[in-house]
């Protein structure tokens, strides 16, 4: 076996009259790891990515959630401030989070079925599953 190699085996090492030596960092470059599947970690990422269903409210839900509605508008001269739970849809996948979001209510504009800030958000009134509007603390809703 080792008589195939005799007439290379004790051959000096080549180097090139015409080009430098490759440093030892690009050399190592060459053969550092690489991802065959271009994007596949985001996917994978993404899939593990939880995201919340939204929740039906059921009729004793609606009827205290629309009580507290029904307060809003009649304080709304004074823009009271707001604490609304609700639900944000995500953009890539199903489902969404419950979010906070405290403001000042501007309006309520029932043609979109909206409540508007005075900073201008727009909030959908179907996404809301609960508010707090700091009206009448010691008033129960139930």
């Amino acid at each position: 076996m080792s008589d195939n190699y005799d007439d290379i085996i004790n051959l000096p090492h080549h180097t090139s009259a015409k080009h430098q030596p490759m440093p030892m960092l690009s050399r190592a470059a060459q053969f550092a790891p690489f991802a065959a599947l271009t994007g596949f970690n985001a996917a994978i990422d993404e899939t593990a990515r939880l995201t919340d269903a939204p929740v039906e409210l059921d009729d004793y839900d609606n009827a205290r959630l629309n009580r507290k509605f029904a307060r809003l508008a009649e304080a709304l001269p004074a823009q009271p401030t707001v604490t609304l739970i609700c639900f944000v849809a995500d953009q890539r996948k199903a489902g969404g989070t419950y979010q906070a979001v405290t403001g000042q209510l501007k309006a309520i504009d029932d043609y979109a079925h909206q409540l508007v800030l005075t900073d201008g958000r727009r909030i959908d009134i179907g996404t809301i599953v609960d508010l707090d509007d700091n009206q009448d603390e010691n008033q129960s809703d139930y």
